[in-house]
């Protein structure tokens, strides 16, 4: 089966928003390569670091805010 990576993408980014905490940051608890490629895309910061969590850019965290809504809302 052919996988969608953006779909995966979008799905993890939207997932992140759902640990949302001070004011940018998110549990980064998602497969090394989504990460890397939300990285690639200027939705996160740089995950390979010591800490467990990684920080939206500006337009990473609209774009999960609204995939979170779109995907996950009533």
């Amino acid at each position: 089966m052919a996988i969608n990576k953006d779909k995966i993408d979008d799905a993890a980014l939207a997932l992140l928003y759902l640990t949302l905490h001070d004011g940018d940051r998110a549990w980064k608890g998602f497969d090394w390569d989504v990460l890397g490629r939300l990285h690639a895309k200027g939705m996160i910061g740089d995950p390979v670091r010591k800490v467990k969590s990684v920080v939206f850019t500006q337009e990473g965290l609209e774009r999960a805010k609204k995939l979170f809504k779109e995907l996950f809302g009533e």
